[in-house]
């Protein structure tokens, strides 16, 4: 495969898990904030832009909710927001077009007119729902009609890389936020996880209970470690060839890396540092997703015209 194809389809999953992800984050917190009439907007949502890299103004200017929206929502210029993710996804699928389905394309193109047309205009938890059912039908297409070749795992790769640094974010928001943010039973809702948690503790529910099972629960497919592990397992297909000398793929390495430290160490430890942990896993998705950029797609070299000759 092109190393540009394969970039196109590392990023659609990247780009199409961001915006998905992001819409829960948002709407947890915009919902927790109409809750909660004694809870600061300035504070949560400054607390929220710093959490999902944006700057926060520092000339004491009020951090409004249609500020967020328009930062986080609806700002097409910028690919982490979600209107810019799905722009960016159908620029990466036009790009890669030989080689993903017609169902695929149709999918992302609509859902491109729809976020910079009619969308716009629908109130946030409407658009927020509609951003999760364009991406389940992404993720559903994927599954049931392309192969599960090197297509379809740079597009899980991807994916898997974004949800466990998407994960980790929402995490983060609660882990500073504390009381004054949503409770992890929220967090559990916002990740579509909360009955799955209740069968897997047969109702008993806790603040632990419910960090460890975002975190650690290997059956849960918006964990971290769950997510962390299916991004080893693409990369593990992507070379099947055994190495002698151990794992040699750096993203694999670092992957590899923040899953057992997360596995192998007590939860309580886990939990006192938890914002801490939380950047790390952020930290490894970076270095791990420019390990897998300088493995796969390297940059071509610099086009030199001599005369009539290229």
């Amino acid at each position: 495969m092109l190393s540009r194809i394969a970039e196109s389809l590392f990023w659609i999953g990247r780009y199409v898990e961001r915006a998905d992800d992001t819409a829960r984050i948002l709407d947890v917190h915009l919902q927790s904030l109409s809750e909660d009439p004694w809870a600061s907007e300035d504070l949560t949502l400054r607390a929220l832009l710093a959490v999902m890299d944006h700057p926060v103004p520092a000339d004491g200017t009020l951090v409004t909710r249609a500020r967020v929206m328009q930062l986080l929502a609806h700002d097409q210029l910028d690919a982490s927001s979600i209107a810019g993710s799905m722009i960016a996804a159908r620029e990466n699928a036009r790009r890669a077009r030989e080689t993903v389905s017609s169902e695929l394309w149709e999918t992302l193109n609509t859902t491109r007119n729809q976020v910079s047309g009619p969308m716009r205009l629908a109130r946030p938890h409407d658009y927020f729902g509609w951003v999760r059912e364009r991406a389940a039908i992404v993720a559903g297409i994927m599954d049931s009609s392309t192969s599960h070749d090197e297509t379809w795992l740079f597009v899980m790769l991807g994916r898997s890389i974004e949800r466990a640094d998407m994960t980790a974010r929402l995490v983060q928001t609660q882990a500073q936020l504390r009381d004054s943010g949503p409770s992890w039973s929220t967090l559990l809702r916002a990740a579509g996880g909360y009955e799955a948690f209740l069968r897997t503790f047969r109702g008993v529910a806790s603040d632990e209970k419910a960090a460890e099972f975002l975190l650690l629960d290997r059956l849960f497919p918006r964990s971290i470690v769950h997510a962390l592990d299916a991004a080893e397992d693409c990369l593990r297909l992507l070379e099947p060839t055994a190495d002698r000398r151990g794992v040699t793929n750096d993203a694999r390495r670092e992957l590899a890396r923040m899953r057992a430290t997360l596995e192998y160490s007590p939860v309580g430890e886990t939990l006192e540092v938890l914002p801490v942990a939380m950047e790390d896993v952020q930290r490894c998705c970076s270095e791990a997703s420019d390990a897998i950029k300088a493995r796969y797609f390297p940059s071509a070299a610099a086009t030199t015209w001599m005369g009539e000759a290229l």
